[in-house]
């Protein structure tokens, strides 16, 4: 790419433009983000080429760039569409890495109209508990996964612009539609973050929290890492995701009624089985894992 532009210069928008300009992807990046002091560090840091903090500026750099990139926070998405639509020049691509697609796609088309065909979503699986530009790193990609959620209306060509950066990053890329991604990350992220959030929360309002936090250990640690994530972000994903979110949030809710019933019973064998159930299925998806990252084989062949 001859020229990329980015709103939001933080840990995955910083992430994407490191790993390009590691893999010789992109000649120029442009950094917006409403953050001037964010785009200010991105620029310090080289993660940017140049920073558009103007109205003016920002319109020159969307004219004649390859591909756009939103990573901010979804409920941002039509905004900043509506900005920079008048600039969008017909050969240019726009892509985010929002958490929840149906309503991004919505937002999309609600500002870009006949023109949806030039905005290509998806969505990175990959990410850290810091923010900021100074959390951005080149290898966050390398061997995650890049869920695009193609549209009907997008060319091949578009698609590819998108994915070919994506696998440049080092991600696999995979396709779901944007409904069926949502169901997906419900219950596997967002749902997660919703409990890690709500733990920590409930801890910290107890009277004796500071007693709690000094005896809690590597376990706690593990299970709450992701509530350090941006309380904003996670704020726009639970929303956004709202019913599928609720529909996870119940059945969660109806286990715990469950195994709480079973404890007060006294009733371990019911505990143990569910436990163990848990264990073992956990132990096939990091096996899985590994076995998906493991390098390949080398060819010993003469």
């Amino acid at each position: 790419m001859n020229k990329l532009v980015i709103y939001g210069v933080g840990l995955i928008g910083g992430s994407f433009a490191r790993a390009l300009k590691a893999a010789g992807a992109v000649r120029h990046v442009v950094g917006i983000d409403r953050s001037e002091a964010s785009v200010r560090r991105a620029l310090e840091l080289g993660i940017i080429d140049e920073a558009a903090t103007e109205p003016e500026s920002e319109a020159a750099a969307i004219r004649g760039a390859d591909l756009v990139v939103l990573a901010t926070p979804v409920a941002q998405t039509g905004r900043i569409l509506q900005g920079l639509l008048p600039h969008l020049d017909a050969h240019t691509i726009v892509t985010d890495c929002g958490s929840t697609k149906a309503d991004v796609v919505a937002a999309a088309r609600a500002v870009l109209g006949g023109r949806i065909g030039q905005f290509v979503p998806g969505h990175p699986i990959a990410g850290r508990e810091t923010n900021g530009p100074d959390a951005a790193i080149a290898d966050l990609y390398i061997g995650k996964k890049f869920v695009v959620t193609a549209l009907a209306e997008n060319a091949p060509e578009a698609v590819e612009r998108v994915t070919g950066a994506w696998r440049a990053c080092g991600a696999i890329i995979h396709r779901l539609a944007p409904e069926e991604h949502d169901k997906v990350f419900a219950s596997v992220s967002h749902l997660p973050h919703l409990l890690a959030y709500a733990l920590v929360d409930d801890i910290a309002g107890k009277p004796h929290a500071g007693l709690l936090f000094q005896y809690a250990a590597s376990g706690f640690r593990d299970f709450t890492r992701i509530a350090g994530s941006s309380p904003e972000m996670w704020r726009d994903i639970s929303l956004a995701n709202q019913a599928a979110l609720l529909a996870e949030l119940d059945a969660y809710m109806a286990q715990l009624v469950h195994l709480r019933e079973r404890l007060a019973a006294g009733d371990g064998a019911t505990l143990e089985a569910v436990y163990g159930n848990a264990q073992r299925a956990r132990r096939q998806w990091i096996e899985t894992i590994e076995a998906a990252e493991a390098p390949a084989p080398k060819d010993t062949a003469e």
